[in-house]
């Protein structure tokens, strides 16, 4: 097979290719290596980390739809101590570059979190997640409010050299303006997009099918709702975006890129085949060999350069 470049970069992050994986979906990808060779992984996502531990929403935490998955998992998490020192060092012996998830309940805890992990030296990147509820605002997800949103990023960006990546709620009525706050306020990448917030109801019980009432719908059904999200930041901002939602195989992923994306995440297609971003990585280089590209970065945003 021809020799082709899969390789990209989003600030100072320089990935092998552009497969990494859904933050929450793959742990830390240490449960994951009986299925997956980590170190063939442009990047690993591991599971969003809090300043202090938390024990989740009341279960049950996940529902399966007919095209996804109805969830709600609440951050479980140790705390970001306990993940720096008995999980990031374990991780960084495969020598694939992490990317470290954020969640918080204020922009101090955000920018705490983030302080912590600049100093270590295994994390290549940090990720916000930007649809945590914000405590001093009643629950309203951080990520629709484009004041408060802009104002946890600048503080992130404060205590951070890393490349920072700002991971978008698609519950916002223009995705091209929040992408321009995060652009201004120093992302260097954005992530595209958490799960839609979403309910479910057993039938068997008549009652709300989730222990948190509302989750967020992940999953196959929402691959072409998020690649117009990738094709509206594309085209507000120029940084690169990881895309996420609906990425089961190398088609899924190529279609993102051919949309605007630099990177892909693999999130509920873990659940389906475990092994699935072997497959997708193997699929793009295929790709790529059997089309006459030389490099992944051909691709990027090409449905709308060759209109």
């Amino acid at each position: 097979m021809k020799n082709v470049d899969t390789s990209v970069k989003i600030g100072a992050l320089t990935m092998k290719n552009p497969v990494t994986t859904g933050s929450g979906t793959f742990g830390s990808g240490l449960q994951m290596t009986d299925y997956v060779d980590l170190t063939r992984l442009g990047a690993i996502t591991i599971k969003g980390t809090t300043l202090e531990p938390r024990d989740g929403v009341h279960p049950p935490r996940t529902d399966e739809e007919r095209a996804g998955i109805n969830c709600s998992v609440g951050l479980q998490n140790p705390g970001v101590d306990v993940i720096i020192r008995d999980v990031l060092p374990e991780v960084a012996k495969f020598s694939t570059p992490i990317i470290a998830n954020v969640g918080g309940g204020s922009p101090e805890e955000y920018a705490e979190v983030v302080r912590r992990l600049n100093a270590v030296e295994c994390v290549s990147a940090i990720e916000l997640n930007l649809s945590c509820p914000n405590l001093k605002k009643g629950g309203l997800s951080f990520g629709t409010d484009p004041e408060v949103f802009g104002e946890v990023i600048a503080a992130a960006r404060d205590k951070t050299d890393k490349p920072l990546i700002v991971k978008l709620t698609p519950a916002v009525s223009d995705v091209a303006l929040m992408a321009r706050v995060a652009r201004d306020k120093g992302a260097d990448g954005l992530t595209l997009s958490n799960g839609y917030p979403s309910i479910s109801i057993d039938l068997k019980t008549r009652r709300p099918a989730l222990g948190n009432v509302q989750g967020g719908l992940c999953g196959p059904a929402l691959k072409p709702i998020n690649m117009r999200l990738v094709w509206q930041a594309s085209q507000a901002v120029d940084l690169p975006i990881i895309a996420l939602g609906g990425i089961i195989c190398w088609q899924d992923a190529i279609e993102y890129i051919l949309a605007g994306a630099t990177g892909v995440a693999v999130g509920v297609g873990n659940f389906l085949d475990p092994s699935c971003t072997m497959h997708i990585v193997d699929g793009i280089e295929q790709y790529l060999a059997d089309n006459g590209f030389d490099s992944i970065s051909e691709l990027i945003g090409y449905a709308w350069k060759h209109r």
